[in-house]
């Protein structure tokens, strides 16, 4: 298992990680735009919200991994949680496929009489993730990789 932070940005993620590619050295694994996503319903993105980041990861060594998004208009409705400065940080728990038995209790035990921002299922990018708030207003991210993704 292994912790890592998870940060949002309000549109600014890819300056920022550019920047903390320039103290920290290493190279994006992965970085995915909005635009990756495969449609869904209901869901219209602009061209420039396509080209925003809906992931990015800098290793920092062996045990750390910084990890961010552009959260955009459309995520804070949808998600009930409007962008703020200073709370747009998660905790990410992440599992790789040999732990996968471990996810779903720990997503229920950590999310109990907390709000769940969005349940623990499968992914299109080949992860069980779910994330919520939990009852001390802690946020959490919970990522588990898949085998065969």
């Amino acid at each position: 298992m292994q912790l890592n932070h998870y940060l949002n940005f309000h549109g600014n993620t890819e300056a920022a990680f550019n920047f903390y590619k320039s103290v920290f050295g290493g190279e994006f694994s992965p970085l995915m735009r909005y635009g990756d996503m495969p449609a869904q319903d209901g869901v219209t993105l602009s061209d420039a919200d396509k080209q925003k980041i809906m992931h990015i990861s800098l290793p920092i060594n062996e045990s750390t991994v910084l990890m961010a998004s552009d959260v955009n208009e459309q995520f804070c409705a949808q998600t009930n949680q409007p962008f703020t400065v200073g709370t747009n940080h998660y905790i990410s728990i992440n599992l790789d496929s040999s732990e996968q038995a471990k996810a779903k209790p720990l997503f229920d035990a950590l999310s109990a009489n907390g709000s769940i921002e969005m349940p623990l299922d499968k992914t299109f990018w080949g992860a069980l993730y779910g994330a919520f708030t939990d009852q001390f207003g802690i946020k959490w991210m919970i990522n588990c990789q898949l085998e065969n993704s």
